[in-house]
């Protein structure tokens, strides 16, 4: 019940619905599942509310896990107090947790603890007492020589080295020193003398030195990046007034006592030898944890407006894997994905076979019924683009657009590309998932590894597992809000519906190969592993078209099917009719009826019947139809073709802390710097804005962009 109280404080929200989805996802519900068929149990809350119940549930129970481990190693001390364990208790971040932890933590061999071996810790004590006494030094200390510890020196030395590592490992110290670093401290770059950083790529942080409560996830990750290439030296530097304040708060030294003068002596070893450094480990981890966490959040964002952009369906594609020494690859695909043809044509150096390339490509149009051609953006792009649109300005009606190849080439390797495409050439692979992935974007980039894709920033600097969950969440929150066709889905799709997974995603496609199309969605209980929880899970995202029922075309659940075919009845509603029909039925029914009224006739909830009405009106309906479909094209632009004051349209390619990538139709996308986009714009990848060229740097084939909305 404390997590109950402590999640809807946190998050705002009413604790009855924080104890259904607690109990929810508990029961082994996912959260796609939850956030769709589960609204009156939640509240209606979205996937994002979802999941940061989610994620805190699974912290403050991984603290309490912590928590018990803690108390039982110290107790397992003898150290355990009453006070110690209700503090311990007490403690609401892992970094107090740990705080207290420290002086109990077991140890590696020390100085501090070869000291209290020699039996020194009397001695450290009487130094931190402080007493304002005039006993001579060598007086109490004789009292601490043996035979390992010979002279006065040797002893006050290990008695210090005590004294320091319980300045370091005071939780009180380290609370008011972090929070000061946090607040005053300044990060310093240096450049390292004689390194190697011939482009210049960290020329930025030569000579930098910013508090870090002002910088930029960016900046803290080319950092690190410059760091670990050798190329900066890197260091956080904190006032000493700043230390010796923490210190003093617990550690106050008296100058009446004869150790005063060893207590300072103490605290400047503590400070420079473990405190300072501790902190600063501390520190720079947490604010690369930080970064990092943005940087993920970044690529997540760009992902999913990359697989929510709309499928081009209806097309016969030539796509187009460009290359210079080993061709350009080409590869035609028809409107359900199926390879027509494929060839391989050498227009640009050193063979420079334009004509013959132009003549063999304008054949494949024409016998193929060819509407579109796919561009992979990568080497020989541009120089393709050349050659398509000849091919637009020959052939009437024909049209072309650059697709980003990003991960074509993982795929074309893959054990998926294999099963899909036997026996074809790796390479010929890329271009056939170049003009997939124009077709339907999503269907054929879940077959990529997400950090193939290249929508993110320093994307392999970051820790590896956090992004993998953070993008597989990404996939798995796309493709069940757009739904899948079980009877043409590849596992790969198939692996991110709700509830499946990969090894029922490969028997769902094996037994679709084996007995024929699914009828419909009940069909699915024959397939092996999938029971009564899966079918729950995932029957509703999972679509089935010319099926004996209609309702399995919808995102309508099998579970409220009585539901939904007693308002058909009542209706008289003929799903093969328009949605202007369907709409205008919809609303003629409802009117003298109130919504409260059927929710109670029904003894459904009112979200589930807002639901069912909707997908009743537009069945399966895809989300991806509301974003703006890509730029086509049938002329090519130069750098040479561009001026200042320009007006165009471009497709947003990737979005970063510092602005946008924006393809405008030439080699290299323009940058559209963040003081650039007006206040409460946002961008996203695959949007389609206008823009105005602001500067051409032709030599470095740079160009600045301006907001042209």
């Amino acid at each position: 019940m404390e997590y109950i109280e402590k999640i809807a404080k946190n998050l705002s929200l009413q604790k009855s619905h924080i104890q259904a989805v607690v109990g929810m996802l508990d029961e082994g519900n996912t959260i796609p599942f939850i956030a769709r068929y589960r609204k009156e149990r939640t509240g209606t809350m979205d996937e994002e509310n979802l999941r940061n119940v989610s994620d805190l549930l699974a912290h403050l129970r991984a603290m309490d896990e912590r928590r018990t481990t803690i108390l039982k190693t110290i107790a397992k001390q003898e150290k355990l107090t009453p006070e110690l364990k209700k503090i311990i208790n007490a403690a609401q971040t892992l970094t107090q947790l740990e705080d207290l932890y420290l002086p109990y933590r077991p140890k590696r061999r020390t100085r501090a603890s070869m000291a209290k071996e020699k039996g020194l810790q009397g001695l450290a004590e009487i130094i931190l007492a402080q007493s304002a006494n005039k006993v001579p030094i060598e007086t109490i200390t004789k009292h601490y020589l043996t035979e390992e510890v010979e002279d006065i020196d040797l002893a006050l030395a290990g008695a210090r080295d005590i004294v320091a590592e319980m300045i370091n490992d005071h939780a009180g110290v380290r609370r008011i020193l972090r929070e000061k670093a946090n607040r005053w401290g300044r990060l310093n770059s240096i450049y390292k003398t004689g390194a190697e950083d011939e482009r210049k790529v960290f020329e930025l942080y030569y000579d930098f030195n910013y508090r870090i409560d002002r910088m930029k996830p960016h900046q803290i990750l080319a950092i690190n990046r410059g760091e670990d290439a050798k190329v900066l030296r890197v260091k956080l530097e904190l006032n000493e007034r700043d230390w010796r304040e923490a210190i003093e708060t617990y550690f106050m030294g008296d100058k009446r006592s004869t150790f005063f003068s060893h207590l300072q002596l103490a605290i400047e070893d503590c400070a420079k030898r473990l405190l300072l450094p501790a902190i600063e480990r501390e520190i720079r981890k947490k604010l690369t944890e930080d970064a990092e966490k943005h940087a993920i959040q970044v690529f997540a964002e760009n992902l999913r407006a990359l697989l929510s952009q709309p499928p081009l369906s209806g097309h016969v594609i030539m796509a187009i894997d460009p290359g210079y020494r080993t061709g350009c690859k080409v590869s035609v695909i028809d409107s359900t994905g199926s390879v027509l043809d494929t060839s391989t044509i050498y227009p640009h150096p050193p063979r420079k076979k334009m004509e013959s390339s132009l003549k063999e490509l304008t054949g494949m149009v024409k016998e193929h019924h060819v509407t579109l051609i796919a561009i992979g953006n990568g080497t020989a792009s541009r120089e393709t683009e050349q050659l398509a649109a000849k091919l637009c300005g020959m052939i009437k009606g024909l049209q072309y657009l650059i697709a980003s190849e990003a991960g074509a080439s993982v795929y074309s390797a893959s054990k998926l590309a294999r099963a899909e495409l036997p026996g074809m050439d790796v390479s010929m692979r890329g271009a056939v998932s170049i003009g997939r992935r124009v077709q339907d974007p999503l269907a054929e980039l879940v077959k990529i590894d997400p950090k193939s894709i290249g929508v993110g920033m320093y994307q392999h600097d970051v820790n590896q597992q956090s992004l993998e969950q953070s993008l597989d969440v990404v996939v798995e929150s796309v493709v069940n809000q757009v739904g899948v066709d079980v009877n043409t889905a590849s596992p790969a799709l198939l692996t991110h519906v709700s509830g499946i997974g990969q090894t029922l995603a490969e028997r769902i496609v094996a037994y679709r190969e084996e007995n024929g199309q699914y009828k419909n969605r009940i069909a699915l209980k024959s397939v092996k592993g999938l029971g009564a929880k899966a079918f729950e899970q995932s029957a509703g995202f999972l679509r089935i078209h010319s099926g004996k029922e209609p309702l399995d075309t919808s995102a309508i659940h099998p579970e409220s099917y009585k539901i939904a075919q007693r308002l058909i009845k009542e209706m008289k509603l003929d799903l093969r009719a328009s949605v202007t029909e369907r709409s205008a039925l919809v609303s003629g029914f409802l009117k003298g009826k109130t919504k409260a009224e059927l929710v109670e006739k029904l003894r459904c909830g009112l979200p589930t019947l807002n639901d069912i009405f909707e997908q009743l009106v537009k069945p399966g309906r895809d989300p991806r139809e509301d974003a703006p479909i890509p730029i086509l094209r049938s002329d090519v632009l130069t750098m040479a073709d561009l001026s200042e004051g320009m007006i165009l349209q471009g497709t947003v390619r990737n979005v970063v802390d510092f602005g946008a990538f924006v393809d405008i139709g030439v080699k290299s996308d323009g940058l559209l710097h963040r003081s650039q986009i007006p206040m409460g714009v946002r961008i996203n990848v695959g949007d389609i804005i206008q823009v105005e060229i602001v500067k051409i740097e032709k030599e470095r084939q740079r160009i600045s962009l301006a907001w042209g909305g």
